[in-house]
């Protein structure tokens, strides 16, 4: 496959997994593409062409050549200097024709915030009218835009550009997919229990290795015996919500989330509005999400070299 390739696969599979529906998404699209054709030229030249079949600005091609060939390449959670060093090091072993990161790094992760309004999508599909949930989403929104101001976004792409490896990151997409496989198998599987609910997770492999780790999952509000109710995977849209949004959730009849982490201004309102919270592990999380769309990499001859907290566990078929 050619790097271009995988990036295009990554977005088409992320808009499959996407908790907002595909036509929902191929609308904003279509949005974007008449947006786009207002523009004065001068305008033109600035504008990201990526957003024109891309909704997620978190995941890009950071450095090198869409049309190069790709069979090996180098995956993990965090991929920063360092591991571009490690990528270099390990191209004396074999070559490693290509970096994939989950979290973003550069342009992708200037860009993290416009993800978040995914989230508005997500609160109304649990009961959150749409309104409240655009309201409760803009001050956070341009809270985490002013955040990433400072940040030195393109230190890991400096360092892949020097030593020409291509680096990419593939984050909403992967998010994308935890958060639809975990809820498909909670919804199936309606665990009683918060203890239940621990158990269900700990099923699965990639939570399975966290626990050796001391990083599987905890419950951080409520008890094992608490009946969960009603149960939202929070998982995706960029970073962590509005702490506004769990009196809305309470009141739309959520019982419990199980989030990847948790901060504690948010836990406090969690705790307040009396909803249950399982937090099943960050880098057990984003590994189930961005294997998910590894696996599709594999079928397709492609080696994985897994670092930096991924926990590889490859799905056959």
């Amino acid at each position: 496959m050619k790097i271009g390739e995988i990036y295009r696969l990554a977005v088409e599979k992320g808009i499959e997994r996407d908790p907002r529906s595909k036509e929902a998404v191929l609308a904003l699209l279509e949005k974007e593409k008449k947006l786009y054709a207002e523009l004065k030229e001068d305008d033109r030249k600035d504008y990201d062409q990526d957003k024109l079949f891309n909704p997620y600005s978190d995941t890009r091609i950071l450095y090198g050549d869409p049309e190069r060939e790709v069979t090996r390449v180098l995956a993990g959670i965090d991929m920063e200097t360092a591991e571009v060093l490690l990528a270099d090091r390990l191209s004396v072993q074999g070559k490693i024709d290509l970096i994939i990161a989950h979290h973003p790094e550069g342009k992708a992760v200037a860009a993290l915030y416009q993800v978040m309004k995914l989230q508005e999508d997500l609160l109304a599909k649990f009961g959150v009218p749409i309104n409240v949930a655009e309201g409760i989403m803009a001050s956070r929104i341009s809270e985490v835009k002013r955040g990433l101001m400072p940040l030195n976004h393109n230190r890991a792409v400096d360092a892949a550009r020097l030593l020409d490896i291509p680096l990419m990151c593939i984050h909403t997409p992967a998010d994308n997919h935890v958060s639809d496989y975990l809820q498909s198998l909670i919804d199936d599987k309606k665990p009683e229990t918060l203890e239940d609910l621990v158990k269900l997770l700990k099923t699965i492999p990639e939570y399975a290795e966290a626990v050796k780790y001391n990083a599987g999952p905890t419950i951080v509000l409520g008890s094992k015996e608490r009946r969960a109710g009603k149960i939202m995977v929070d998982m995706t849209g960029g970073t962590s919500g509005s702490a506004d949004a769990y009196a809305r959730l309470a009141t739309a009849g959520v019982g419990t989330l199980v989030v990847m982490h948790i901060g504690e201004k948010h836990r406090k309102e969690a705790e307040k509005n009396h909803i249950n919270v399982v937090v099943a592990g960050h880098m057990a999380s984003d590994s189930l999400g961005l294997n998910l769309i590894l696996d599709q990499l594999v079928q397709r001859g492609i080696q994985v070299i897994p670092c930096a907290g991924l926990i590889r566990y490859e799905r056959k078929g």
